[in-house]
């Protein structure tokens, strides 16, 4: 099959077509991991984007239910150097996703490093003509911008769920803004209930499930969107503990008054150096986000817990006084090293300040 990859500054890619024969718009961004393309297509935090792995060989080690990270694929699109097995193509085809390859995506990752995120069109089809191209990339330049998307609604759960382990320590209302479902089996393997519930669920039905803490989770998009959440964690500071991974600890520093800022081509990879600012320890995260708290808004109550040693970004903060803490990378998401799983141990403590 033909595909066709093109950018809005007019970029046009050529190459071979696997998954759904289809067309779709999206952000283009690429993750450095060397593995874990299953958890990458089905992470939630991926809705809205067209995913590019930087690792030039996928699919060479099949799929399993067993890696999904939510109930299917979520990001809009794939773009690979080189597809190999049949498994990785037929998991697109079951969820109705067009994919890329044979195409520079060593250029590809250069250029976005360069000029940011861009948005793109991505088609797949028995044939495409190149009087196809000026078409779509008009439409492309007429595309939404991923902060004008509401991405959350479209990934949380829309019951509440609950996640029983046998002999509880605590009990966790999980906010769902587009959960990794290793999260949930990280708090489950340390004996913590989990009860599920939407990313729109209200102040008070958040209290009346009387949890020992609330976890924000991770998720798509611009934090600075979920306005009614925002207010919603607000009411909840200083009535029980609160903490947050990702997309959680931008909205956990935006409902104290901070501000996020969009980055130029975010962190998307395992191999993002993070410093304990407290114990002056370095642990390699896992990451995927394109979105940052802006420092300099925190208020004097919060302080930076964790800093990207490559940028100097804000990868987490704590309250001074009250249970507070939040990370950006992903510690259930293990790139290679464990390093960070203690915080899962640190969430349950929470319970002790309550």
């Amino acid at each position: 099959m033909d595909a066709v990859l093109i950018l809005e500054d007019g970029t046009v890619f050529r190459g071979k077509g696997f998954g759904a024969e289809k067309e779709i718009f999206g952000e283009l961004v690429f993750t450095t991991v060397m593995t874990g393309y299953v958890e990458v297509l089905t992470d939630p935090s991926y809705k809205g984007q067209v995913v590019m792995m930087t690792y030039p060989l996928e699919g060479n080690y099949g799929v399993k239910k067993d890696w999904f990270e939510s109930d299917g694929v979520k990001a809009e699109g794939f773009v690979v150097r080189e597809l190999t097995g049949k498994e990785l193509d037929d998991l697109l085809k079951e969820y109705d996703i067009p994919g890329i390859q044979d195409i520079d995506t060593r250029f590809l990752t250069r250029k976005i490093r360069d000029k940011g995120v861009v948005k793109c069109c991505l088609k797949v089809g028995e044939r495409i003509e190149d009087s196809e191209i000026e078409d779509l990339l008009e439409r492309v330049k007429k595309y939404k911008d991923i902060s004008d998307i509401d991405l959350v609604p479209m990934v949380s759960t829309r019951d509440v769920v609950v996640h029983k382990t046998s002999d509880p320590r605590a009990r966790c209302v999980l906010l769902d803004c587009g959960v990794k479902m290793n999260i949930i089996r990280c708090l489950l393997n340390r004996g913590c209930e989990v009860i599920q519930v939407p990313y729109n669920t209200s102040y008070d039905e958040i209290l009346n499930y009387n949890p020992d803490f609330v976890l924000i989770s991770n998720g798509p998009g611009d934090p600075a969107r979920l306005k009614e959440v925002i207010k919603n964690i607000k009411n909840l500071i200083g009535v029980v503990p609160i903490t947050g991974i990702c997309l959680g600890n931008q909205l956990i520093s935006l409902a104290f008054g901070g501000k996020t800022y969009k980055m130029k081509f975010g962190h998307r990879g395992g191999n993002q150096p993070v410093k304990d600012l407290e114990t002056e320890k370095v642990y390699i995260t896992s990451q995927n986000h394109g979105f940052a708290v802006d420092e300099n808004t925190l208020p004097d109550d919060l302080e930076v817990s964790f800093i990207n040693l490559n940028d100097r970004t804000v990868e987490g903060i704590k309250h001074k006084n009250l249970p507070i803490f939040s990370v950006q990378f992903h510690p259930e998401a293990r790139p290679g090293p464990h390093d960070t799983m203690f915080l899962f141990d640190e969430m349950i403590k929470l319970k002790d300040r309550k």
